[in-house]
């Protein structure tokens, strides 16, 4: 069925390659690209240029020899009959024209087949842990942690369609300094709601939420050495609930508190030991990191006998590779830039490669309301949260908006927009192109009434429609090499722009019976396209608005 037709005429540019007693050029990356303008074919590859310096000649003239072999190389291929044309246009681009009945044959399968056609078993059950969010339960989540949490549960969704096995996890950071600090904030708005005078140090949690939680303390006749536990558990409740309703779920809650009773934190310093890759010096015990590319080696015990951040780090890393998962994700925030070399060191210490761990940065966002940015200050508690958000937009306009830019892009996230029912917002224009469809397939009787004759789809916008269609497997492909979703709200705006462009200029009712039969097989599969994006972006697929 040439379900992957890029890895197809990759292999054939390979072969063509080795053809021409070119064979050390044959494992060069061969991009297979989309022409920006269709003019140019269906498929287009730059090989050519690439090989111009190392050729010692043209692009063009390269080009031009090699177009010649692929040519004879799909005569005696399962590609004869499929490829109409090989071109060499422009500069010495080689680009590939691909017969009507390839795409009338691939429509037809993803109608067939619905979503599985639209599947890849990339993944081949791969066991994969993404860790994300995992935000020290010290307040509500903030816009910088709802865009990791939109982007790593949609990672992890891709991940789950490309025949992955995800599992998302959320580290809790419940012990340590910061939490000793949330104890003592709420003590102290205790002891004012109790008429005292306070002095309330400048870096201690002073939202408004700190007095909420103190008088639950009253209430409950909660004992001051029990604050921090407590406030991190009453926090804990309320970001589970913003989660759940942004619809991300976590299928592991991962305690740090619960790592340092379980003695993996020691176990793993023994090995480490073992390896000879502890040293102690200037009363402090160190990694030493520099033996797998970091900068310098780094304190995990220091002189005064605490642990390091670096310390259980380590241990729940290594404790990840021991409960079978041999591809880690991390999504962290920009401040986390410089931690990345001491936590693939440490697991490479362990015996684990280096590309056993992928660390997304996610850049942080910028909420707009009114044209002007909304300041924040996370420790002052003036900013914007989750909640808010997604109070103001929905969760469907949210989870679109902080997924609309690479992660390694900052964000500027309009909540105006966001409201917007016009072709303004992009998630409505995307949903209102789903809703359309469906209304239209409601209103007819025609369907079902035999098989479509997809031959009749030849107007220039109805292949380019399919064309789009096609598009989708190798969109999830360069999220899945980028390690980021936002491809995918990107192309959904274009094939719902391809969509609103087809059904400006052609009917799809009121035609002869076989033209309208076709088009609503067109239609069909447009709609289960953009469902299967939609659903994966986590937003909901309207059938009417």
């Amino acid at each position: 069925m040439h379900k992957n037709i890029q890895e197809e005429l990759t292999a054939l540019v390979r072969r063509s390659l080795k053809a021409g007693k070119m064979d050390k050029f044959a494992g060069e990356e061969i991009a297979l690209d989309f022409p920006t303008d269709e003019r140019f074919g269906d498929f287009t590859t730059n090989i050519a240029l690439k090989l111009s310096k190392e050729l010692k000649s043209s692009p063009r003239q390269i080009a031009l020899g090699l177009a010649e072999l692929i040519e004879k190389e799909i005569r005696n291929s399962g590609l004869n009959g499929l490829i109409a044309q090989v071109k060499v246009e422009g500069a010495g681009f080689i680009n590939f024209y691909l017969n009507a009945d390839y795409f009338y044959a691939q429509l037809d399968r993803i109608i067939s087949a619905g979503r599985e056609a639209l599947k890849q078993d990339l993944g081949k059950g791969r066991k994969v842990l993404v860790e994300f969010v995992s935000a020290n339960p010290t307040g509500s989540l903030s816009v910088a942690h709802a865009r990791q949490a939109a982007v790593g549960d949609c990672l992890a969704n891709i991940l789950e369609f490309l025949d992955f096995k995800v599992q998302r996890e959320y580290y809790l950071n419940d012990e340590g300094n910061q939490i000793n600090i949330l104890g003592r904030s709420v003590q102290l708005r205790r002891e004012e709601l109790e008429g005292k005078r306070i002095e309330f140090p400048e870096n201690y949690y002073q939202g408004d939420y700190i007095y909420d939680i103190a008088r639950h303390a009253q209430k409950e006749n909660i004992g001051e050495e029990q604050l921090g536990d407590f406030a991190a558990g009453y926090i804990l409740k309320i970001i589970k609930g913003e989660l759940a309703d942004f619809k991300v779920n976590f299928d592991n809650w991962y305690s740090q508190k619960e790592l340092a009773k379980s003695g993996k934190v020691e176990r793993a310093f023994e090995q480490l030991r073992e390896k000879g890759l502890l040293s102690e010096r200037d009363g402090a015990l160190w990694f030493n990191s520099t033996a797998f590319g970091d900068d310098k080696d780094r304190v995990i015990v220091k002189s005064d006998g605490s642990q390091t951040y670096l310390a259980p780090d380590i241990a729940y890393h290594q404790d990840k590779f021991n409960r079978g998962f041999d591809w880690l994700i991390n999504l962290w925030g920009p401040d986390h830039h410089g931690y990345i070399n001491r936590i693939r060191a440490s697991i490479q210490a362990f015996g684990h490669p280096a590309e056993a761990l992928s660390v997304i940065i996610v850049q942080l966002a910028t909420i707009f309301r009114n044209g002007e940015p909304v300041q924040m200050s996370t420790r002052r508690g003036q900013y914007i949260t989750l909640r808010e958000v997604l109070d103001e937009v929905g969760s469907d306009a949210a989870r679109f908006f902080f997924l609309m830019r690479r992660t390694s892009s900052h964000l500027d996230f309009d909540l105006e927009v966001a409201k917007k029912q016009s072709s303004e917002n992009p998630v409505y224009y995307v949903q209102y192109a789903h809703a359309r469809i469906c209304s239209i397939l409601r209103s007819v009787a025609v369907q079902g009434q035999g098989k479509a004759d997809l031959s009749l789809l030849k107007e220039k916008e109805e292949l380019n429609l399919i064309k789009k269609m096609l598009e989708f497997s190798a969109v999830l492909n360069i999220c899945l090499v980028t390690r980021d979703p936002y491809m995918v709200t990107v192309y959904l705006q274009e094939l719902s722009e391809t969509f609103h462009k087809f059904y400006d200029l052609h009917r799809v009712l009121g035609q002869a019976e076989a033209l309208t039969r076709a088009r609503l097989a067109l239609i069909e599969g447009v709609k289960i396209v953009l469902s299967c994006g939609l659903d994966l972006l986590g937003v909901s697929q309207p059938e009417s608005m």
